[in-house]
């Protein structure tokens, strides 16, 4: 089970607001870059930001959730698929998980050692997913450790990093390489789902 599971639920919402943007003139792509640069930019903004600043982690996590379904929607479904949309829409993801993930580097406990597992094992996991599609089988999505699940993960130790005042404890840090370990069966479980689907 993964929180990408409710993702049909989440579209019907925010449908009304993707045909107002395709009235107005916006691009699935334009969707997709904005995503990315606000990302980059809260991202590099943290480093080294007052903790109290990490409140806009989970915040911007379910906006830019909303706007990964938004690009994909106006894509589908108002005819705006394209080769570079393809393109963007991995890529940019894989960007900005990267340099959001960044900052927890700079907060005690976690370290580089934790937090750069995470960003490779993370772009393993999405590397994994697209790799399926070149098998002959669907874009895999499958858990423990999707992109929606670490965006749920990160958004609550942003939280707890954001209202906690002192030095989280050491043993803080084993999240993090939990985080990373449960990323590693989410590889495995693509490879596995992905080569199961076109048999």
């Amino acid at each position: 089970m993964t929180i990408y599971a409710l993702k049909s639920r989440f579209q019907a919402l925010l449908r009304p607001a993707v045909a107002l943007l395709v009235r107005a003139g916006v691009r699935a792509n334009h969707v997709t870059i904005f995503a990315c640069l606000v990302s980059i930019a809260i991202g590099l903004a943290l480093i080294n930001a007052p903790h109290v600043w990490f409140a806009v982690v989970p915040v911007w996590m379910f906006l830019r959730m909303a706007l990964n379904a938004i690009d994909g929607m106006m894509a589908r479904e108002f005819a705006q698929k394209s080769a570079l949309g393809g393109y963007l829409n991995e890529l940019t993801d894989v960007l900005s998980d990267a340099v959001l993930y960044l900052p927890f580097a700079y907060v005690p406990p976690f370290d580089w050692r934790s937090v750069g597992a995470v960003i490779f094992l993370s772009t393993l996991t999405e590397m994994t997913g697209v790799v399926s599609v070149m098998i002959g089988a669907s874009r895999r999505y499958d858990g423990p450790m999707g992109k929606s699940d670490r965006a749920f993960v990160f958004s609550l130790l942003a939280i707890v990093v954001a209202v906690t005042r002192v030095t989280l404890p050491p043993y803080t840090n084993v999240v993090m390489w939990a985080i990373a370990v449960l990323a590693a069966i989410t590889v495995v479980n693509r490879i596995r789902n992905g080569l199961g689907e076109v048999k």
